[in-house]
């Protein structure tokens, strides 16, 4: 689009150069990625303001800049810098609008449904993607895990990617002809502006507890960011679980047509469809009001998952499937790597193994319960908590570890810049207090050191008279699930759970351990 458009709709001044019928092509906040045509938004960042590069953007082949006032005073620093200069007074703020304009608005031609709240994000998002590729649809997803475009698979830097790169990313996915497009949203990009330009046509909640409290000031301010999503200019309906007490104010504060779903007693009495669970993950997802009635399974352990599968149906009954293509759509069971994924079945030979992302409180705490249901032997939690994030949380994973395995094991995460041994002293003083409440399941809390040591030494704990004589143990690898690296001191290092989990129980079984 011709530049001169793009202020005129920002109300935005060309600080420099002639803007009269210059054309652009693409949008990037990163220097490094500039091609020939494309807007560089150089924005304040959190040790260095992006026009510092502008010099290097416009030599990759930049037409135009997009910044603030600050920015424009670096710029004017740069004589070599000839290009015009956009000035606007909160150019991340813009830059959504910015970016869905330059591409054509290729959300409005997809069918577009955001997923939001602490846990559940990425499973809800799987199951709709698979529900709808189930049912005939072309599918794109973008998340924590992966994007997917049709059936191209991209892994993920982050889990709502810059406004730039959204849009980028969604004029493709049109460009290829994709039907409907599943999102997760977090609270950052929902602050950072990463989503804006987008409308989705379904808006889900999966729940709220304590997480980021490193970046939101209080859990206030974290809902708020979340409730942001269920407004007219950022969906146009809603799906909401009101099973916990934020999500019963966020269906009282949202201002789009929004549909509740309760699926405890606590959220029961005023929500329009309810579950009523049967054996084996079946369940029935009933319409209050008319008494109406779908048969779904949830495919995934665990009561949560239950809530998933729900929600992931009223979003399909949202976007136009009838109640029978709903059923025959979710009948088909999804590949969600990382979460609840058994790396081994467990038997005669050794345990169940299970790897899981969890890694909030909430999170940990429902995921234990759901294997404690299906574990007869002993179950055998390893878990850490990540550095430079909020620390609040890591004495409570250890207390809801504690309280719902036998054994738990501490390790790393991604310490990042931290020191590992402090962030597990943490989380292994919140076990401890546990077990001195009295409230704990656990006989037994280990520091484990690092995470590879640590599973090797929990498969061997459960391996250890596993077989005829005794129940089959089940060790659960909580934190990393999907990730294929460690951050360490600025360093990622490869490393994958699944992977380390089959190299532990290859050792044990080689050495004899199980005989």
């Amino acid at each position: 689009m011709h530049l001169r458009d793009l202020t005129t709709r920002i109300r935005a001044d060309v600080g420099s150069a002639d803007a009269s019928d210059l054309v652009v092509t693409g949008v990037t906040l990163d220097s490094r990625a500039v091609l020939p045509g494309d807007l560089y938004a150089a924005l304040p960042g959190f040790n260095v303001h992006g026009a510092r590069f502008v010099a290097d953007a416009v030599a990759a082949g930049a037409v135009a800049v997009l910044t603030d006032a600050a920015g424009l005073a670096e710029v004017g620093a740069q004589p070599e810098v000839t290009v015009p200069v956009v000035v606007a007074q909160d150019p991340r703020g813009v830059l959504g609008d910015v970016a869905a304009q330059v591409y054509g608005h290729p959300s409005e031609s997809l069918t577009m449904l955001g997923v939001t709240g602490t846990n559940g994000k990425t499973t809800t998002a799987y199951l709709v993607e698979s529900a709808l590729r189930a049912h005939g649809q072309r599918t794109g997803l973008i998340g924590t895990v992966e994007t997917r475009i049709g059936d191209e698979r991209i892994e993920s830097v982050r889990t709502t990617p810059e406004a730039t790169d959204l849009h980028a990313l969604l004029g493709l996915m049109r460009d290829r002809g994709i039907d409907a497009c599943i999102m997760e949203v977090s609270s950052h990009a929902l602050e950072l502006h990463r989503v804006d330009g987008v409308v989705y046509d379904v808006a889900l909640f999966t729940n709220l507890s304590q997480d980021h409290l490193d970046f939101h000031a209080s859990m206030d301010d974290y809902f708020g960011a979340k409730a942001s999503l269920f407004t007219p200019q950022r969906s146009r309906s809603a799906v909401v679980c009101v099973d916990d007490a934020w999500g019963r104010r966020l269906a009282a504060e949202a201002t789009v047509p929004t549909t509740t779903l309760a699926t405890t007693a606590e959220g029961s009495p005023d929500a329009d469809w309810l579950v009523e669970e049967g054996d084996g993950g079946a369940f029935t997802l009933r319409e209050r009001a008319t008494d109406r009635a779908l048969g779904l399974v949830s495919h995934l352990p665990g009561h949560f998952n239950v809530a998933n599968t729900a929600l992931a149906a009223l979003a399909l009954l949202r976007i136009g499937l009838a109640p029978a293509e709903v059923e025959a759509a979710m009948s088909v069971a999804p590949d969600v790597p990382g979460r609840m994924e058994v790396v081994a079945p467990g038997g005669a030979e050794g345990p169940r193994c299970v790897v899981d992302f969890a890694h909030t409180p909430d999170a940990v705490d429902a995921a234990l319960a759901a294997l404690r249901a299906s574990t007869p032997g002993r179950l055998i939690a390893v878990l850490g908590a990540g550095g430079d994030r909020d620390r609040g949380k890591r004495p409570a994973m250890g207390a809801a570890a504690a309280r719902q395995a036998d054994v738990v094991v501490v390790t790393d995460d991604n310490p990042r810049s931290e020191d590992p041994a402090e962030i597990r002293s943490a989380v292994v003083a919140g076990a401890r207090a546990e077990v001195r409440a009295g409230s704990a399941q656990a006989t037994e809390i280990i520091d484990g050191g690092t995470r590879s040591s640590a599973i090797a030494e929990a498969i061997a704990l459960a391996v250890v008279g596993t077989g005829e004589d005794r129940p089959v143990d089940t060790v659960v690898v909580l934190g990393k699930g999907h990730e294929k690296g460690q951050e360490i001191h600025g360093v990622k290092h490869p490393f994958d759970d699944r992977d380390a989990v089959r190299a532990a129980l290859a050792a044990v079984t080689s050495s004899g351990v199980t005989s």
